[in-house]
């Protein structure tokens, strides 16, 4: 079967699958005389575009790996999704385990503009819904331990998502649309009003910030979501009119203060979930190890030091900053990456975590799940961040 690239540069294999097919490794497709040959690492992979404007990278898709197959027709893609797949050292591909009847769709292309209206409707099928005696068994044992959840058919949470898509100076966040689309629809599903706002300066999208922070509803509600997509820099996301590290840029520090619990107190004792789809540098998050590097030894030498004998005449008092759990999609200094047809490789694969697992575990315990299936892409690795939750939350969907 042949292979062909859109006019994106991704490559997708033509070809309609059996009723039933085992995969197995296949060598890489030669490419087109008319394009140069597509871009691989040492670990087989296929090169993705990163999230940061200066570089100069192929783009190439990894959220999607395409694969051909016998038998096929011409003019009909089949996609496999990168979470479940292992890139051999070949550069050929093997997906162990995988079980399907049908091919998987190619993604919709979305107006960035339009991704509220082309938004399909939330479905608990979609979200593994979580079942009532979990949800007892955890609010019995765990009562102490876990975040409580309001009812249902009262409680009125809210999620807020601020995507930049278009630049002045920086080039388009081709994709960041799916992730939009996404995004929304997962929130929605797992019971949030979702307020989405796209395209904002680093002024309006403090203001945004503070605006949400001020809505009533959070009083009746038991936890939010803050989702902000952009390109970035070490210091924060970047603003529409950003021409590199110091214009226009939203510091971290001021989605923090915005919702601590001295200038959002709705919120106070309530997860404040922040997840950061944006690069962080130009760094590229990989390193050369040999296999008998020692590990670093551990820190028990090291004596924890806890306040003694202090007292305070307060009636109360409360940490500034708490209940917080930071997701950002790369660690410092380094690049994210995403596919123009598919949207982020961070997004894509938070979204597969939380509508499966959230059933079944709290939400640290599913970024953690999430940054495990970062460990065979060295580009890039998730990390959990001004974590002050001090329990698990649970987000119980379908309750």
């Amino acid at each position: 079967m042949a292979m062909e690239r859109d006019n994106s540069g991704c490559l997708r294999g033509t070809g309609e699958t059996p009723p039933s097919w085992t995969v197995t490794a296949l060598p890489s497709p030669a490419p087109q005389q008319a394009d140069p040959p597509p871009r691989t690492s040492q670990w087989g992979g296929l090169a993705a575009s990163p999230c940061c404007s200066l570089s100069q990278e192929e783009t190439r898709c990894s959220a999607f790996l395409p694969l051909p197959f016998p038998g096929g027709i011409s003019g009909q893609h089949v996609w496999l999704p990168a979470t479940n797949c292992l890139l051999s050292a070949n550069a050929g591909f093997m997906i162990p385990g995988v079980a399907t009847t049908q091919p998987l769709p190619a993604p919709r292309e979305n107006n960035p503009g339009s991704a509220a209206e082309t938004q399909p409707a939330p479905s608990e099928e979609w979200i593994q819904p979580c079942p009532r005696e979990f949800v007892q068994r955890i609010q019995t044992e765990e009562a102490k331990e876990i975040y409580p959840i309001r009812d249902k058919a009262t409680r009125t949470r809210l999620a807020l998502i601020i995507c930049n898509v278009e630049f002045d100076h920086l080039r388009r966040r081709d994709g960041a649309d799916v992730d939009v689309t996404g995004m929304k629809r997962l929130l929605e599903g797992l019971g949030y009003k979702v307020e989405t706002h796209c395209n904002l300066n680093a002024q309006a999208m403090a203001e945004t910030l503070k605006q949400f922070a001020a809505r009533n509803e959070h009083r009746t509600s038991d936890s939010t979501f803050l989702v902000l997509m952009s390109h970035g820099v070490r210091t924060g996301l970047c603003g529409t009119k950003s021409q590199g590290e110091s214009t226009d840029v939203l510091s971290v520090d001021t989605i923090y203060t915005t919702f601590n619990n001295k200038n959002c107190q709705a919120l106070v004792g309530k997860p404040k979930v922040i997840i950061i789809q944006a690069c962080r540098g130009e760094n590229r998050g990989q390193v050369l190890v040999s296999d008998s590097a020692e590990l670093p030894g551990d820190s028990s030498s090291l004596a924890l030091l806890s306040p003694e004998g202090l007292e305070d005449d307060a009636s109360h008092l409360i940490h500034v900053e708490s209940d917080f759990i930071g997701f950002q999609a790369t660690t410092p200094d380094t690049l994210s990456w995403r596919c123009p047809k598919t949207g982020s490789v961070f997004i894509t694969r938070l979204i597969e975590q939380l509508r499966t697992n959230a059933c079944r575990f709290p939400l640290e315990e599913i970024f953690r799940k999430v940054q495990l299936s970062f460990q065979n892409f060295p580009r890039q690795m998730p990390t959990k961040e001004r974590t002050t939750m001090i329990k698990k939350f649970y987000l119980f969907p379908g309750h």
